[in-house]
């Protein structure tokens, strides 16, 4: 049995994850996945929206996983590795080159980012409808002052 291990934050779950943990599965028989709790996340200036028990509750639903477990550090990946009994560890290709030091116990692999998603711009597409959203309610109000003070 082949073990594929990888890690991430996995905020704002979106069809990108779902399509890079697919292709992770397909590399072996078993994929574990290394959650970022959220305290690690604020370690690494990085803010999730989602709570690391929701992250790992849809991590869990997914088809393509088997396994999901807290990633607190940096350091705890070759530890991981041999826990798990990965043959595999394997990150998105955004990750290119910072994990290559793992050779030494792993095959490491970086696999192609799905085109057109990410987290960040589902946060800014969400960012910039919350802005046109209270952009409408300010104009509302604006007009309704200009209203209530012409009477």
């Amino acid at each position: 049995m082949k073990t594929v291990i990888t890690y991430g934050t996995f905020d704002l779950f979106h069809v990108g994850h779902v399509r890079l943990l697919r292709r992770l599965r397909e590399l072996g028989d078993r994929l574990v996945v290394g959650c970022s709790t959220d305290e690690f996340n604020k370690l690494k200036g990085k803010e999730s929206i989602m709570p690391y028990d929701q992250r790992v509750e849809i991590l869990k639903a997914c088809r393509y996983v088997d396994h999901v477990f807290p990633e607190n550090s940096w350091d705890q990946k070759r530890e991981d590795i041999r826990r798990e009994k990965a043959d595999i560890f394997a990150m998105g290709d955004d990750w290119l080159g910072k994990f290559d030091d793992l050779g030494d116990i792993v095959e490491v692999v970086y696999l192609p980012r799905t085109k057109d998603i990410s987290t960040t711009e589902v946060r800014q597409l969400v960012r910039a409808l919350h802005e046109e959203k209270i952009n409408e309610i300010r104009s509302a109000l604006q007009h309704l002052d200009n209203l209530i003070r012409s009477l």
